[in-house]
């Protein structure tokens, strides 16, 4: 009976910490560490930038993201490409006016995953819908998940269609004749999202 229940309480200790592990999690995403770039092309070239994280979260449970969100301030876009202060402030400033993204009346962007399939762990298949101007899409692309130390970092590129978003300035599908004044539809977000477990 003494040999059972050592038996007994030697498994229950083995096997807590596995159980620990598996406990779902929702991951806090450090916002300083984290980064989200925009890119946009033209006919004669391309700007980028960057949009600042203001909310972010990776939902985590046996070593595999599950689903999560992240918010992104459209009042402090910034332009990376242009070294010129007044050209940089003049494309930034028309960059959040109702041309583009209507920063004063949407100060917030949002992505939120619907679904996130992973064979490995690493390499993932993500859903989810992507919400700017008040509109709301669903997008899906690849993404990358690695873990270093007590870290989760997770990087993807979503590609979206600005007209879906009512961003339509110089878009070859609704203005004709722009010639090399045209803008190209797709936008690229760099994604780069790093939690820490606990």
């Amino acid at each position: 009976m003494h040999l059972l229940s050592t038996l007994l309480l030697l498994s229950a200790v083995a096997f807590a910490p596995v159980m620990e592990m598996d406990t779902p999690a929702t991951l806090k995403v450090n916002k300083s560490e984290s980064t989200v770039t925009w890119k946009a092309k033209k006919v004669t070239g391309e700007h980028f930038g960057k949009v600042p994280l203001s909310d972010a979260n990776l939902d985590y449970a046996n070593g595999r993201i599950t689903g999560g969100s992240f918010e992104i301030d459209m009042t402090v876009l910034t332009v990376e490409d242009i070294s010129d202060a007044n050209s940089n402030k003049r494309l930034t400033d028309h960059l959040k006016s109702d041309d583009f993204f209507s920063v004063s009346n949407h100060g917030k962007s949002s992505f939120k995953i619907t679904e996130a399939k992973t064979s490995n762990g690493k390499d993932y298949e993500i859903k989810g819908n992507l919400t700017i101007k008040g509109i709301t899409h669903p997008v899906a692309f690849p993404a990358k998940v690695e873990t270093v130390g007590n870290k989760v970092i997770a990087t993807a590129k979503i590609i979206f269609d600005r007209t879906k978003y009512d961003i339509k300035y110089r878009s070859g599908n609704y203005f004709e004749n722009l010639a090399d004044k045209l803008i190209y539809d797709d936008v690229e977000l760099d994604v780069k999202l790093v939690a820490e477990q606990p």
